[in-house]
C-alpha cells in the first residue's frame, strides 16, 4: 500500500532482460537506506518487491513480462529519473490516497500549458474518472480537474514539477496510471447488485 506522495527521485543505472523478467537496478538513497530483500517500493507507481541485497544507495527489482506490457516501464532506460516511494508504514499519515501499485494502464501526456496538465486516457478508464476525484500519474496521487471521456487534466504545483518525473515529462510520452481503487470496487458492487437483481426477477 502506498500513498502517491513520491519520496524521491531516483535513477535507472540499469535495464537487464532475464528469463521472464526485466530486471532493473535503481539509485535512490533514500528509499534504500532502510530497504531490504522482499521490501516493496513504488517504480513511477508500480509496486516491485526487491530481489537483491541493497547496496549502499541502490536496490534491484524484477519487473515481470505482465507488467513490462501494461505499464510504461517498457519504454524505460539507463539513466532515466523514475519517481520512488516506499510502502506506507502502519501509523503513516495517507498524504495523498489510497494507491496499490497495481497500474491500470497506461496515458499519454497531450499537453502541458502552465496551468492545466493534460493526458489522453484510452483503454475505457476514464469512466473510474471523476472531477475533484484522485488519480494516481507515475506514482503521484493527484486530483482531477476535468474528467473527459478521452482524457483528463491535472493542475501541478512547483514543488510537484520539481520534485517528480513530471516536471521533465514531454508530450507524446507514457504515464501509468493508476485509478482510484474505491470506484472499481463501487462498480463491481452495484454489477453484483445488478445480477443478482435480474436473477430474483423484477417481482422479487
Amino acid at each position: 500500500m502506498f500513498t502517491g506522495i513520491v519520496e524521491e527521485l531516483g535513477t535507472v543505472l540499469a535495464v537487464e532482460p532475464a528469463e521472464d523478467v526485466v530486471r532493473l537496478t535503481v539509485r535512490g538513497p533514500v528509499v534504500a537506506s532502510d530497504a531490504g530483500h522482499g521490501d516493496s517500493i513504488a517504480v513511477n507507481g508500480v509496486c516491485l518487491t526487491v530481489v537483491d541485497a541493497v547496496q549502499g544507495d541502490r536496490f534491484t527489482v524484477d519487473v515481470v513480462q505482465e507488467t513490462v506490457r501494461r505499464s510504461a516501464l517498457k519504454a524505460v532506460q539507463a539513466g532515466d529519473r523514475v519517481n520512488l516511494e516506499r510502502a506506507m508504514a502502519l501509523g503513516d499519515r495517507l498524504g495523498g490516497h489510497i494507491v496499490q501499485g497495481h497500474v491500470d494502464g497506461t496515458a499519454v501526456l497531450r499537453s502541458d500549458e502552465g496551468d492545466l496538465t493534460r493526458f489522453d486516457l484510452p483503454g475505457g478508464l476514464s469512466r473510474y474518472l471523476v472531477e475533484k476525484g484522485s488519480i494516481t500519474v507515475d506514482g503521484i496521487s493527484l486530483t482531477v480537474v476535468d474528467a473527459e471521456p478521452d482524457g483528463f487534466s491535472v493542475a501541478l504545483i512547483p514543488t510537484t514539477r520539481e520534485l517528480t518525473t513530471l516536471g521533465v515529462r514531454q508530450p507524446g510520452e507514457e504515464v501509468n496510471i493508476e485509478v482510484d481503487v474505491l470506484a472499481k470496487h463501487l462498480e463491481r458492487l452495484a454489477a453484483a447488485q445488478l445480477d443478482a437483481l435480474g436473477e430474483r426477477g423484477p417481482g422479487a
